[in-house]
């Protein structure tokens, strides 16, 4: 499905397909109702994909930027899965630099479950070689690395990523710390299916906002993959 029409919002029914899925995730119950998740998931998530695109583009051009490919797929690949649900009980949106490596570059991601929206950005799945580098360059800029750090701590962002079980050795303050002792890192923010800036455009000018702000330290991360290659 192509993108139609702008970006106004979710609506309750897209809320409530996605409770309804997550408690009836069987082909059948999905089939009957594909017309609603066309409606009221997939055509609001590639619109809202489209009305990203201009101000995604000038934080970083080589971003993949057709709606298609930055849209998740709702059916699952469940061949290798013990989870055998054929159908995902979510959807989002991501931004990230076209390769053949994505895990190692960072990226943006917006999704909505039935549970809360949430938005982000960092490193997902990097090598600890990335990871490595990543420490010794927040060690050699710490300054300026705080600086961008608390630009997105003050915008409601907060650090995630899997942590290491023993303390990795460093010289650094406590700030530091919640940013070094990760196997991935990455920022996060939770939004309530409460909040009334999901059913309007207010949520698609929120995540232009707040990407931008995490923008010099994305492209922080991004400078740490080059060296790490």
């Amino acid at each position: 499905m192509e993108p139609g029409g702008e970006f106004r919002g979710f609506t309750p029914e897209t809320i409530v397909f996605l409770k309804e899925l997550k408690e009836n995730n069987y082909r059948e119950w999905f089939n009957e109702r594909k017309h609603v998740y066309q409606e009221s998931l997939l055509q609001p998530f590639l619109s809202l994909a489209v009305m990203l695109t201009p101000a995604m583009h000038n934080i970083d051009p080589q971003f993949e930027l057709r709606p298609s490919k930055m849209v998740s797929r709702i059916y699952r690949d469940i061949r290798f899965s013990p989870n055998k649900d054929p159908y995902k009980s979510s959807m989002w949106l991501n931004f990230q630099q076209t390769t053949t490596h994505w895990e190692n570059f960072p990226g943006y991601f917006a999704e909505l479950s039935a549970e809360h929206f949430m938005m982000g950005m960092g490193l997902f799945m990097p090598k600890r070689r990335v990871m490595d580098y990543f420490r010794e360059e927040v060690d050699y800029s710490r300054d300026s690395f705080k600086e961008m750090a608390e630009k997105a701590l003050n915008a409601g962002y907060e650090v995630a990523g899997d942590t290491y079980k023993r303390p990795l050795p460093n010289s650094l303050p406590k700030f530091y710390q919640p940013w070094l002792q990760r196997k991935s890192v990455y920022v996060i923010k939770t939004i309530p299916l409460t909040d009334e800036r999901l059913y309007s455009e207010a949520i698609a000018l929120q995540l232009m906002d707040d990407f931008s702000q995490l923008a010099d330290l994305y492209h922080f991360m991004k400078e740490i993959v080059k060296e790490a290659q």
